[in-house]
Parts: C-alpha cells; sequence; structure tokens
C-alpha cells in the first residue's frame, strides 16, 4: 500500500542495486444494464453506466498487457471526525476478505496472473490498480466489482489487519522529513479536512472499529462515486460490454455533500529538525492552488519553470552555493503545499542556504520569471503528454488523475489549459502564493543522535497482525479456469541488432504507439576495476559534469538548445534522450556532442569537486550507507574492488586531469550499446546515430570490466545503530557460485518465487507474517552479474523478534535445500514467472532498458523466452538440486539497523 504523494522509504535492495524478484456484488450474470453517454474516438472508449459508474477504456497495443485502475473519490478529507487514517484502513481492507473473494485468493491469482497491484490513498481519492497480461483482464474486473461492494469490514477482520498498516505508519513517523511535512500540513490547512494527512495515526487505529470502516465504505464506495480506467491491448467493445455486465447490477448510492474548504489565516514559523540523512535541507512550505483551480496549470508551469536546468533555482547548485535544489507540489483537489527546497552538508551553514534561496525567490517576485522558461515548461508539458502513450500505466494514470482529481473532461482539457499559461499567469500565481507571510520553514540538519517519536514503538505480534486466511481454498470458478493453462508468453519484440564501424552495438525496436523516441545507451565501465588507486570517486565526479554542456555550448546554451525540441538528455557511462520524433535527428546530434565532448570546465570541477566531498562527509555517517557498507564487506572478501570507497579526501586530491584522463580510457565506442525504442525505422536509427557518434574512436586493448569470481562467504553479523528507526531493518545473503550464464540460475530463480519472491503467497510472507505476525513484509532476492551472483533475504520487525524470525528464515532456507517445493507451489511459481514476462517490456522505457541489459550482459534478446521455456521445464526435484548446491544457509552476512540492534 502506498500514499501518492510521498517518498517512502527505499528497500536495501534497491539501495544495493538489488531488485527484488517478481515480485458485495459476486460475479454473477448481471443483467445488461445499458451504458450511456458512450463515446469513442481515437482509440478512447467512454461510457457512464447507469449506476453512475463512469468507464474509459483506451486501446494501446504496444504490449500484450492491461492495467485497470479505480478510483473511488474518497480519500481522508471526507473521513469521520477524529479518524484521518480511515480511508487508507480500508484501502488495506480492500485486500482482504470479500463476499465470494478471499484475500488469500486475491493474493494467489494475482501472483498466477504475473500481475502487479496495488493501491495508494489521497487526501481527495483512493486507487487500486492491477498490471496484468489482456488475457486475464476478465479476471481483474471481477475482483474490482467483487470489492466494490462486497468488503467484509468485521471488527475481527479490521483487528487481524490493524497491525499491518500500524507497522506502516510506524515506519513513516520514524522519518523526519514526513513528521515536518505533516507539521506543516496541520498548519497550513488548520481547521480543514487537509490538516491530518491520509496515512492516519495509531492512536486513531487503536479506536478505529468495524463499524466505523462499514460507515465510510457505504457512503462512498459505491459506483457513482467511482471511475473506472483501463488502458492496454484490449478490444472496446468487448471490454465495455464486461463491465457492463459485472458492474451493471451494482445498486448507486447516496454520495454525501463535500464539506468546503474555509482556510484560516496562520503565521510564518519555523519547523526544525534532526535527520538521520547524509545531507540537510531549507524548504519553504506554502499553500497552493488545488487542483481543480482556474490557477492549477499556471502552478504547474510555475514548478517546472522552477526545475528548468536554466532557472536561478538550478543555477544555485550548479553554481555550488547549494549541495541541491528542487521544487514540487503535494496537490489536492482543491488545495495543496508546495515545496522549494535546496541542500546543504552535513555540518553546513544551514543560514547561508536560506540566505540564497531568498535571494531566487526575491528575484522571481520582483522581476518575474523568464517568459523563454514558461515556452519551455509548456513545450516539455505537451511532449510528456505523447510519451504518455509509451506505456498503458502511464497513459491510463493521465486519464484518473484529469477525470478524479482535476475533475476534468481528459487529459487533453488539462494539456490545454496548460498551453493556454502565460508569463503574467505564472507571475500572479507566484505572487500570491510565495511571498514570505504566506509561507512556512522547514529545516532538516543532519545529526545521528536524534529520538524517535514516542507513538512509533513496535506493532506487536500475533493477535494485531497474523491472518487466519485458509492458504488453501479453491480459485472461484471465474479465475480458475482461466488460469488452470499455462502457456509461453506472447512475445512481441523484434529488434533490429547492428555492429557499426567504430564498435558500437546498435539495437532499435521500432514502435508506433507515439510520435515519440527513447534512447538509452551504456559504456560497459567499472569504476571500482579502472579507477587509478587513489583516485576512488574520479567516476562519479566525471558524471557531474556532464550537466555543464560541451566544448561548443556552455551549459545554458545546451539546455535551451534541449528545451527548444522538448528533449530530456543525460550523459555520462549510461546515457538516455527522450525526444519527439520529429526532433531525432536534432535530439541524437545533442546527446552525441554531450557524452564526446563534454567541457569538463576547470570552474565546474572545482565546484563539483567540493559538492561530492561534503556529500560524502555525510554520506559515509549515514545508517543507510554504513548498512549496504556492512553487507558488502560480509559478502566480498577483503582486498576487493567492490569494497573501494571514494571518500571526501580521495575525492578533494583529485585534479581535472584525471577526470579527463579517465574519460579518455573508460568512455569507448567499442564498449558502448545504444537502444533506441520508438517511432523509426532500424534505418533512420542507423543513419542518424552513425551521422553523430560514428567518428568517435577508441585506442588500446579493450579494459576489463568484470570483476573475478568470489568464493561463498563465511557467515557474519553486524549491527548498525539508527537512533531515528522505529524497529530493525535486517538483510541477509550471501554470493553464490555461479553466473548469469549458467542456466542453474533459472531453478534458483523458481525456487525463490517459492521461497520469498512472491509476495503474500510466498513461504516467508506465510510463516513470518501470516501465521506469527513478527514482521509486516518479508521476502528474497536474486541479482545475477556476468561472472558474480547474490542471494538476500530482507524484513523489517521489533528488535525482540529478529531472533525469532531469523529461526523461521533459517528453517525456510534449510527447507528449500532438502525437501523438494510442493506440486501446487511450483506450478505457482512457474505460472507467476511465465506470465509476469511481459511486464518488464510493457512500456518503451521497459522495453530499452531491457535490451540494453541483455545485450550487456550477453544475454539473447529474446532471453524472458529461453527463460519461460527452461520454467516450464523444470521439476520440483531440480529446484531442490540448485538451492542445495548454490545456497548455504548457514553462511549468511547479516546486517541489522535499528534503534538498539542487538549482536546475537
Amino acid at each position: 500500500m502506498k500514499l501518492r504523494g510521498r517518498l517512502t522509504p527505499i528497500a536495501l535492495g534497491v539501495l544495493l542495486g538489488i531488485g527484488t524478484v517478481a515480485g458485495a456484488a459476486p460475479s454473477t450474470s448481471a443483467a445488461d444494464a445499458p451504458a450511456t453517454q458512450t463515446r469513442q474516438a481515437d482509440d478512447v472508449t467512454r461510457a457512464t453506466l447507469d449506476n453512475g459508474l463512469r468507464v474509459v477504456i483506451v486501446r494501446d497495443a504496444l504490449a500484450p498487457m492491461v492495467t485497470t485502475q479505480i478510483t473511488y473519490l474518497a480519500g481522508s478529507y471526507e473521513t469521520p471526525q477524529g479518524f484521518p487514517g480511515t480511508a487508507h484502513a480500508l484501502e488495506h481492507m480492500m485486500f482482504r476478505n470479500s463476499s465470494g473473494m478471499t484475500g488469500a485468493q486475491l493474493n494467489e491469482m494475482t501472483g498466477k496472473m504475473g500481475a502487479e497491484n496495488n493501491a495508494f490513498t489521497t487526501n481527495d481519492a483512493t486507487q487500486y490498480f492491477f498490471l496484468a497480461p489482456s488475457q486475464y483482464l476478465d479476471v481483474l474486473l471481477h475482483i474490482e466489482a467483487t470489492r466494490m461492494r462486497g468488503a467484509q469490514l468485521t471488527d475481527k477482520e479490521w483487528g487481524l489487519e490493524k497491525g499491518a498498516i500500524e507497522q506502516e505508519v510506524s515506519r513513516d513517523i520514524s522519518d523526519p522529513g514526513y513528521l515536518a511535512f505533516q507539521q506543516a500540513e496541520r498548519t497550513l490547512y488548520a481547521g480543514t479536512g487537509y490538516a491530518e494527512d491520509a496515512l492516519g495515526s495509531r492512536p486513531t487505529f487503536d479506536a478505529t472499529t468495524g463499524k466505523v470502516l462499514q460507515g465510510f465504505y457505504d457512503k462512498w464506495y459505491v459506483p457513482n462515486n467511482a471511475i473506472l480506467v483501463i488502458a492496454g491491448d484490449v478490444e472496446p467493445q468487448a471490454t465495455l460490454a464486461k463491465v457492463k455486465a459485472l458492474f451493471g447490477s451494482i445498486a448507486k448510492g447516496d454520495v454525501p455533500a463535500r464539506t468546503p474548504l474555509k482556510l484560516e489565516p496562520f503565521k510564518p514559523q519555523t519547523i526544525a529538525k534532526t535527520t538521520p540523512d547524509a545531507t540537510g535541507a531549507v524548504q519553504y512550505a506554502f499553500r497552493t492552488p488545488g487542483q481543480q483551480s482556474q490557477d492549477y496549470a499556471a502552478m504547474q508551469v510555475l514548478m517546472d519553470v522552477l526545475n528548468n536546468s536554466r532557472s536561478a533555482l538550478a543555477g544555485l547548485a550548479a553554481q555550488g552555493k547549494v549541495l541541491s535544489a528542487d521544487a514540487g507540489v503535494q496537490p489536492f483537489a482543491h488545495g495543496g503545499i508546495g515545496i522549494v527546497e535546496v541542500g546543504f552538508p552535513k555540518g553546513g551553514d544551514g543560514k547561508q542556504a536560506q540566505a540564497h534561496l531568498d535571494g531566487v525567490i526575491g528575484d522571481l517576485l520582483k522581476n518575474g520569471v523568464p517568459a523563454d522558461l514558461v515556452e519551455a515548461a509548456k513545450k516539455q508539458e505537451q511532449a510528456q503528454f505523447e510519451f504518455n502513450r509509451n506505456s498503458p500505466m502511464n497513459l491510463a494514470s493521465a486519464w484518473s488523475q484529469a477525470l478524479a482529481w482535476q475533475g476534468l473532461d481528459s487529459p487533453q482539457q488539462a494539456l490545454d489549459q496548460i498551453l493556454a499559461v502565460t508569463p503574467a499567469d505564472v507571475d500572479r500565481v507566484a505572487r500570491a502564493y510565495l511571498q514570505p507571510e504566506q509561507r512556512l520553514t522547514v529545516v532538516l540538519t543532519p545529526d545521528p543522535n536524534g529520538k524517535r517519536p514516542p507513538d512509533s514503538q513496535g506493532f506487536g505480534g500475533t493477535e494485531k497482525f497474523a491472518s487466519d486466511d485458509k492458504l488453501d481454498t479453491p480459485l472461484p470458478a471465474w479465475a480458475a479456469e482461466p488460469l488452470a493453462q499455462l502457456q509461453m508468453p506472447h512475445w512481441t519484440l523484434a529488434p533490429a541488432t547492428m555492429k557499426l564501424a567504430n564498435g558500437i552495438t546498435l539495437i532499435v525496436q521500432p514502435t508506433h504507439v507515439s510520435k515519440t523516441v527513447t534512447v538509452q545507451g551504456r559504456v560497459d565501465s567499472d569504476e571500482n576495476l579502472q579507477a587509478p588507486q587513489g583516485q576512488e570517486g574520479v567516476g562519479r565526479l566525471l558524471g557531474s559534469l556532464f550537466d555543464y554542456g560541451t566544448t561548443t555550448l556552455d551549459r545554458a546554451a545546451f539546455h535551451k538548445a534541449l528545451d527548444g525540441i522538448a528533449a530530456t538528455e543525460t550523459a555520462g557511462s549510461g546515457f538516455s534522450l527522450a525526444v519527439p520524433s520529429a526532433n531525432f535527428d536534432r535530439g541524437v546530434q545533442l546527446l552525441a556532442d554531450n557524452e564526446l565532448h563534454p567541457a569538463l570546465p576547470q570552474e565546474a570541477f572545482g565546484v563539483q569537486q567540493q559538492t561530492l566531498a561534503r556529500t560524502l562527509a555525510g554520506q559515509l555517517q549515514s545508517p543507510n550507507y554504513k548498512m549496504i557498507r556492512a553487507f558488502y564487506k560480509g559478502v566480498y572478501p577483503a582486498g576487493d574492488p567492490v569494497l573501494r570507497e571514494a571518500t571526501p579526501q580521495t575525492v578533494g586530491s583529485l585534479k581535472l586531469a584525471d577526470a579527463r584522463d579517465y574519460f579518455a580510457k573508460a568512455y569507448r565506442p567499442d564498449m558502448t550499446t545504444i537502444v533506441v525504442v520508438g517511432d523509426v525505422t532500424p534505418e533512420q536509427a542507423r543513419s542518424v546515430v552513425e551521422k553523430y557518434f560514428g567518428a568517435w574512436q577508441a585506442s588500446g586493448p579493450k579494459p576489463g570490466v568484470v570483476p573475478k569470481p568470489v568464493p561463498v562467504n563465511p557467515p557474519s553479523y553486524t549491527v548498525v545503530s539508527n537512533a531515528y528507526a522505529s524497529q530493525d531493518q535486517v538483510f541477509m545473503g550471501q554470493s553464490l557460485a555461479l553466473d548469469v550464464h549458467n542456466p542453474d540460475h533459472y531453478a534458483l530463480q523458481l525456487g525463490n518465487e517459492v521461497l520469498g519472491g512472491n509476495g503474500f503467497a510466498s513461504r516467508l510472507m506465510v510463516d513470518i507474517r501470516v501465521k506469527h505476525g513478527y514482521a509486516y513484509g518479508a521476502g528474497s532476492g536474486l541479482r545475477f552479474g556476468r561472472s558474480r551472483s547474490l542471494f538476500f533475504v530482507q524484513y523489517g520487525s521489533d528488535a525482540d523478534k529478529v531472533k525469532p524470525v531469523d529461526q523461521l528464515v533459517r528453517q525456510n532456507l534449510d527447507a528449500m535445500c532438502d525437501t523438494p517445493v510442493k506440486p501446487e507451489e511450483l506450478l505457482n511459481a512457474k505460472q507467476a514467472r511465465i506470465r509476469s514476462i511481459p511486464l518488464e517490456v510493457s512500456s518503451v522505457d521497459g522495453i530499452a532498458r531491457s535490451l540494453l541489459s541483455w545485450s550487456i550482459d550477453g544475454q539473447p534478446l529474446d532471453e524472458p523466452m529461453v527463460a519461460a521455456r527452461h520454467y516450464l521445464e523444470l521439476t520440483a526435484e531440480q529446484v531442490q538440486g540448485a538451492f542445495k548446491k548454490y545456497v548455504q544457509p548457514g553462511n549468511q552476512a547479516q546486517v541489522v539497523q535499528g534503534p538498539e540492534p542487538k549482536q546475537h
């Protein structure tokens, strides 16, 4: 579950670069209630059923996938007095039992479909979404129709779920940044439904009952208060007929009138908190126009202007006056909270950073916004409108956003409002909302010696958290039949692969869902292997200098050229370009100029050198970094290149000549792969890439960029203190004696799906959360490389639960090594792995990332189909054999981060 607009803590697996492996109206033949107000144009079919349900169906044939998003127009603003988290609590309950469908069945169906699903609660609405192979659309619609009026909201059910949501609250309120935002929200919107965040609080959840939840559900979860958006490879009329059959008989409700928003004056004040983060921040928080306000479009453009690389705000970071600069909005339907912030280093001068921010905002209020940046913002918004077509999920989200939150007729209407914005509109909005008396100041100062909030203690045990779900209940007939047959997935990619004369590998996959082109590339390199001793950090420092333009275009001119063609671009060892197809030639020209001829000015080098050194000074002392570092030390032998560490000292000793030398040696065309996906032919792509990258030449032998294999690590146990944490975060793992080219890795992948990769249906989740209630979540994952691989398990729990959870983890690892998995577990794992294959290539960005990764790793460009054939043939005994051969339960390197972690 997640809340829109707030950053949630990053899983350690993400920090390590280790992606976790994936992971009542019962369904009757309802009378065909006729749909009214049906409209169809440009692959969009719209209808409003007689019961008021609004339906939008968008055909997008990029991949054989479909996304469903159902949004109920009720969030924390509509919650009962004294129960601000009711909408969030109900969101959780919608994943539990409903009439005709248990929570366990929902989890099993999600896994068997190879689907992704989740939900989020905002101040104004709550959305539930799926992404799944399109052949399972009927199953998805049955699920949502069942949940719309069938949720079982008893005290017993709530008692079983309350621990999960309290754990989520406990985790979030241990983040000082969130607590500061929460305090700002209460001040800016005191006395209104926006005063309390949608997250809720533990005391109010303790007071919540099934009756409270049922009352909220009955008022707001009705078809005439919901919007259903379906996007993907579907036939619109047939889809609409299914929607009518499943939802048409659900009775409309009597939706209450919403309380008008009445704002109260507030006094400017400073909210000061310490943070365990590596760097600090000064933020200005202020009210903004709501998404349904005529001024919302102008506020969006203002945020775009502030974030433009040529803006005065961005210039603060480019000039080294602050570590970072950013602006954004947490929008509500009838209000919002804007944030403009700058970063400062640990031990740095927050007041000086604030003075720099004051100067930028003061100049903006006095002189207005640059007209050319307003036009650049509008061009980028128009381009993003087209780029949304590159992903069924993004396309559906654009429709949901426009209809549910903005109260508009379509995403086109939202774009039209932006295109009508003038510089005068932006100036007026800035002067109305950014005045000193209209804003709060938030200061987050790095300090390891913080205290966790008093109500962030752990969530308790089985009586609050465990489930009584029957895990072996047969699936409903409407799901069992379509999910029974397991077949090879439909593969739609047919990329053209070329080797250019200078050694560049070029891969082109034409798609025609939008008038855009996406380019992703990578120079195969490894700073740990290529940087000279004593120059740790040189590659990272070099990467920060590409923003400063080229030898022919200085920073301002380069970014102006990108703005002129509505392109976004990054350069470095990994580089990218997203550009309207009409500007593909010019976009590649600018990308190549930046990648091959970066300016690397001495002044910018000095700025970024200081910025990186000051950032590292805090980063090396942060709990998250210490946890990552401890894990690497546990897994890799002493002296291994992975353990090389950039420090303020190594970065401070670097010279510009070092960066130039590293660039000359590491950046080579014969180590480079470029992937082009979009509205372009292979011939056109080759011609353009050769024109601008063709003169790039390498000299000397290719460098070694693949580290040597390492032996399996011995066991280890490390504790990392984090005074701000509400509970212990645990990460354990080991190196594996195989690489991505060893076919045994497919058996490990399949087994991991059973162990901890298949969400709630996995053994670890069932044992640790469902049966014992020790932790909110637990999972396992794998990362396979060209010479090294890792296995890992992660979970979060109270300190006194770490030991029993560790015992359960060990028992499950032993079982995977000693006993074949059950036939039903193997089938579920095969279904999840094989049917999820299209998900990773269900967007243009996903296609580009996947093709690039497979090529760099030396895998075939239909690698998922190769994997699927292996999965189909694997036996339970082969899965057990792979675990017994490679996974060593007694050799886990474990790291525990928490407020008072204990050494076992």
